[in-house]
């Protein structure tokens, strides 16, 4: 066995050390059949993925009863890998003008013959909600010599008796309010609202907007002529000009307009201060927002985006853009390891195999930076690593 896999073996111990003895020898066979990419070839099958890991069927069999009946909960196995990544690596939290991004997003594991199943996730090419467990994933964004790296912090399920992924969304914006530190902001994609972050109180936000949105002054507009009725909303803010039933409708002149350098090229930013949403009343005192509207040239749609914090232009631009590591975590569980289709019935293992595949899926990731490089094939003779090897690692 070479030093890679012994690196790899020696985390995995630690990550099962508080699991009942048996069970954590069994739970560790599963993790190294899913990090070894057994579960490609297998096509989701566990009991196929053990066996062409080289485990014998006794074996095969006990890591099968350990997924469904042992006695280990995804929560301890996440909170050792933190512990471990802390202790054993250089990750850093990455931060910008002194803030942190948090990373809230959903991911779905399609389950499409999945009998009596009744949570749905909103499948992008569908364009409507196809059967699946949906999980809910927050990210610490960190880095590990310049190298951007999520770091798996939670892992939520959708409430029992949802058919689609509003609970959980839900929940995540809770769990957001509850947890999120002083200099942390939390940040979402456009699947979240504004109204429901919002109303869940989340302290510090970025959240993206859709390119039609519209907001409201926190003003009301003055009178002509003290005619009509009084006015209860602000003036309407639109962001982005659109075309709506043939007109042309023009966007809003922005409070300000800034422009800076990112990774050498110009981006345009446009600033609104101050606004509330478009269905918001001036007498309700709601919570404002600023709205910011980037133009990068790389892009032909700008990037809108609302947020709680009066900061610099490049900031929110910035936060968001480390929103991005969320999506490497899913990607390295159903893309890299295989484990994108499940052939998995029960109940309990229908939830625990994906939390177990999306932690290892973030295991890979990390440890694939600070391991020595392997080559990936016959061809690959001198493959190359620009990154240092972590303290520990390397003196191992």
């Amino acid at each position: 066995m070479d030093t890679a896999s012994q690196q790899i073996l020696l985390a995995l111990e630690h990550l099962v050390k508080s699991v009942p003895i048996g069970t954590n020898l069994a739970l560790l066979q599963l993790m190294w059949a899913m990090l070894t990419g057994n579960f490609l070839p297998s096509r989701g099958a566990v009991h196929t993925a053990l066996h062409l890991a080289g485990f014998k069927p006794s074996a095969v069999r006990r890591s099968w009863r350990a997924l469904r009946y042992g006695v280990w909960s995804v929560d301890e196995l996440l909170s050792r890998w933190q512990a471990w990544v802390s202790r054993e690596t250089c990750w850093q939290p990455r931060t910008i003008a002194g803030w942190q991004a948090i990373a809230y997003d959903t991911t779905t594991f399609w389950r499409p013959k999945l009998q009596k199943w009744q949570l749905r996730g909103f499948h992008q090419l569908a364009g409507r909600l196809l059967p699946g467990v949906v999980l809910g994933v927050v990210v610490r964004v960190g880095q590990i010599e310049g190298q951007r790296l999520p770091l798996l912090h939670k892992l939520l399920l959708a409430p029992v008796n949802t058919t689609d992924e509003e609970g959980l969304k839900q929940r995540l914006l809770v769990h957001a309010k509850r947890t999120l530190g002083e200099a942390e902001v939390a940040i979402f994609d456009g699947g979240f609202k504004l109204k429901a972050v919002q109303a869940a109180s989340v302290p510090r936000f970025v959240v993206r907007q859709a390119n039609n949105c519209v907001f409201r002054r926190k003003f009301l507009p003055p009178r002509e002529h003290n005619r009509g009725r009084p006015a209860e909303y602000g003036s309407l803010v639109r962001p982005l000009a659109r075309v709506y039933d043939g007109k042309q409708i023009e966007a809003t002149p922005p409070d300000e307009i800034v422009t800076f350098v990112h990774e050498g090229l110009t981006i345009t930013a446009h600033h609104w201060t101050s606004l509330v949403r478009s269905d918001q009343k001036v007498a309700a005192t709601p919570q404002t927002v600023d709205v910011w509207v980037y133009y990068d040239p790389r892009f032909a749609t700008p990037l809108v985006l609302a947020t709680t914090l009066s900061l610099k232009a490049p900031v929110p631009f910035q936060l968001y853009l480390d929103r991005w590591p969320v999506e490497q975590v899913p990607l390295a569980a159903k893309q890299m390891l295989g484990l994108h289709r499940m052939f998995v019935h029960a109940m309990v293992t229908v939830w625990r195999l994906p939390q177990l595949a999306l932690l290892m899926g973030n295991v890979l990731t990390i440890m694939a930076v600070v391991l020595p490089p392997m080559p990936t094939g016959y061809w690959d003779r001198h493959p190359k690593n620009e990154w240092s090897l972590a303290p520990s690692l390397a003196a191992g």
